[in-house]
């Protein structure tokens, strides 16, 4: 499955980049199995997805949580929470 992955904020700036379009592995079935398989990815990846309770995620530009399938998504992105004030 092919997707978008956009990062933000720090989560962005541990991992070095953006946003990059990939081919996902096919066993990858829900937002903790890609967040799993993101901290394998390269050192980089094990940073940013360190703390992986602290990772929001939204599928096509909406809120998910962490067991959400991802089948179909075409976007993902991972941020950390947002704080208002």
């Amino acid at each position: 499955m092919k997707v978008q992955l956009l990062y933000f904020a720090w989560v962005r700036e541990k991992a070095g980049l953006g946003a990059e379009q990939l081919e996902l592995p096919a066993e990858l079935k829900s937002v903790a199995d890609l967040i799993q398989w993101q901290k394998q990815r390269a050192p980089q990846f094990g940073e940013a997805f360190a703390d992986e309770n602290a990772i929001r995620v939204a599928l096509d530009q909406e809120h998910v949580s962490n067991d959400s399938p991802i089948a179909g998504a075409r976007e993902i992105a991972f941020f950390p929470p947002v704080t208002g004030g």
